[in-house]
């Protein structure tokens, strides 16, 4: 009865019902954080770019557990540019085989941009992380491309300065050290979601 009520009054123009909250397109890795899942709609978009802004690229930690489970497939996981040789030991410990990952170092930043998007086209990658500090949108928009194309995720780990500049990353958050941990806002993402999340480190 007050579903018949409620369609004559949309009927009539007295109602007006909003569109339906979309559905995120594409796939989902799990994060392996349930609360940061929760928060992007499924976990990190493959096929897509995110980008991660912090001081002293404090987002890394997020994506461990990722790193790892992708580590057991037969895909690599590129680092491109990371401003710091990664310590192998550490990754080891977090369960991230390391005969999967694969090193660019010692590029420029036209070099390391292109390497991004090579690795990026390519299905070989499972995830590229790289760590640009001037991007135009229209070279995130040719990284975006390179990952639909090669199925992987792009992640880019940039400067909070750079936070206010337009993008065609999929998904967007601000990572902030706290004392448990890290906090996480989420300033774009697919599917209109959105929110923060603290996160136990």
């Amino acid at each position: 009865m007050a579903h018949e009520a409620i369609d004559r009054l949309i009927a009539d123009g007295s109602l007006w019902r909003g569109p339906a909250l979309a559905q995120p397109e594409g796939r989902f890795e799990a994060s392996g954080w349930p609360a940061l899942d929760e928060c992007i709609g499924g976990g990190w978009p493959t096929g897509a770019v995110c980008e991660l802004f912090s001081r002293r690229h404090q987002g890394l930690p997020l994506l461990l557990p990722l790193l790892a489970r992708l580590s057991r497939g037969e895909r690599w996981l590129a680092w491109v540019g990371p401003p710091y040789l990664p310590f192998a030991p550490a990754l080891a410990a977090a369960g991230v085989d390391l005969q999967r990952v694969l090193l660019v170092q010692e590029v420029d930043a036209a070099q390391s941009l292109w390497a991004a998007e090579q690795l990026l086209r390519s299905p070989a990658c499972a995830v590229v992380l790289a760590w640009p500090a001037r991007l135009q949108p229209a070279a995130i928009r040719r990284l975006q491309l390179a990952a639909e194309q090669g199925g992987g995720t792009g992640m880019l780990f940039r400067p909070l300065r750079t936070l206010e500049r337009s993008s065609h990353a999929a998904l967007r958050l601000k990572v902030t050290a706290i004392p448990i941990g890290l906090d996480v806002s989420v300033l774009k993402c697919r599917g209109s979601r959105g929110g923060h999340c603290s996160l136990a480190l």
